[in-house]
């Protein structure tokens, strides 16, 4: 320990940063000397600042040579007040800086241009913007439709290979995924449509008593739920459900690397993980969707029954008479293509999850969020072609 007027100081700070003018007139001369560390840096930083304040000189002269120590911060510290000298218009040349401060400042400034070009770069103009972030956009719809058809090859052709090598498909998984997403989505599918039913009930009702209607309420509610809404309404809550779940549980098991796991065992993780919950969804889907006409209509009943004082017996008797077979297979058909959509994205999403609880909350959202777009979308083409082939 060394004594500074009476007080006790460590060799660290007796050894600490200090720069001294040297320079005489308009040319500015400092000699930097002591430890330029992480450690001391901050003893010297007010001083520095006074010397980048200065304006109006010649040029700048930096001794390095008796510097002790040096590491990042000290040579950050230097390089800073080089570049503000630049910025004034005074020019600035370093003198007897050793091997490990060139080597260090060489690092420091580049590293700043590096930082300076990125910030002008991530400032294009407006319109140069948005086509970019439109043509990105592109490029991530096409990798993730190969992405989904990678995956829909896969699980067929691994379903095929177990059943050629005579191997059945693990039925256990499957009934156990068909229990998770269709058995344990029964009650809220059920809640919702029957209030989706009410709800349309009552405002056909309340705007057809004006026209003396009421009973073309049941040929509204029975046409719309049969067709659109019963298949519809399932499908996103399935997607939020069942999708962000699907998504979760590979994602996680990409994060602790179990999918690397199964390829090293030699399993296909495709086969493993997504042809059971795909099979599933196929086959629940559409048991969700009668479960969520009948709620539905049922709802409705209950509404027009209280409402519009339509007994249940003849809303029966006039809902036979305004829908048809078509009419409910119009909305079962679209069922298992929704559960192919659903499952596909979903599986896509979460083997797309990199290293991070971030990561993993960023695809469960964008499967939750491409599935609904997607399932909206198929079901107005549907609609669409349904039309045209009159059916």
């Amino acid at each position: 320990m060394l004594f500074n007027g009476g007080k006790e100081t460590s060799a660290i700070e007796e050894a600490g940063p200090r720069i001294t003018e040297t320079g005489k007139g308009d040319a500015l001369s400092y000699a930097l000397s002591g430890a330029w560390t992480t450690r001391t840096v901050a003893l010297i930083d007010a001083d520095v600042r006074k010397i980048e304040a200065r304006k109006g000189a010649g040029a700048m002269t930096l001794d390095l040579s008796g510097i002790e120590r040096i590491d990042t911060a000290g040579a950050w510290l230097v390089d800073r007040l080089i570049r503000s000298a630049e910025a004034h218009g005074t020019s600035a040349k370093l003198e007897g800086e050793s091997e490990v401060a060139s080597i260090l400042l060489g690092a420091i400034r580049e590293a700043s241009d590096k930082a300076g070009d990125d910030a002008v770069a991530t400032r294009p103009n407006f319109i140069i913007a948005i086509l970019e972030n439109i043509g990105r956009g592109v490029y991530a719809m096409l990798d993730d439709f190969l992405a989904a058809m990678s995956i829909l090859g896969s699980t067929i052709r691994g379903a095929q290979m177990k059943l050629g090598r005579g191997h059945g498909v693990n039925l256990a998984a499957i009934f156990n995924q068909i229990d998770r997403m269709g058995v344990g989505a029964i009650p809220v599918v059920v809640l919702m449509s029957a209030i989706v039913g009410a709800i349309v009930a009552q405002q056909g009702a309340f705007q057809l008593r004006y026209f003396g209607a009421d009973i073309f309420v049941v040929d509204l509610v029975g046409i719309l739920v049969l067709r659109e809404l019963g298949v519809l309404m399932t499908a996103i809550m399935v997607a939020g459900r069942s999708g962000s779940a699907i998504t979760a549980e590979i994602g996680s098991m990409k994060m602790r690397e179990e999918v690397d796991a199964l390829k090293v065992i030699g399993l296909n993780p495709v086969g493993v993980l997504v042809f059971p919950r795909l099979v599933a969804l196929v086959i629940a889907l559409p048991c969700l969707t009668i479960a969520a006409n009948f709620a539905a209509l049922g709802g409705a009943i209950l509404v027009s029954w209280l409402y519009s004082d339509i007994s249940p017996a003849a809303f029966v008797d006039r809902l036979r008479l305004s829908i048809d077979l078509s009419t409910i297979f119009a909305g079962l058909i679209k069922a298992p293509f929704m559960a192919m959509i659903i499952g596909i994205l979903a599986s896509v999403e979460g083997l797309k999850v990199g290293g991070s609880a971030e990561s993993l909350g960023q695809h469960v959202t964008a499967s939750v969020v491409k599935s609904i777009f997607i399932v909206v979308i198929l079901d107005g083409m549907f609609a669409i072609f349904f039309a045209a082939i009159d059916f």
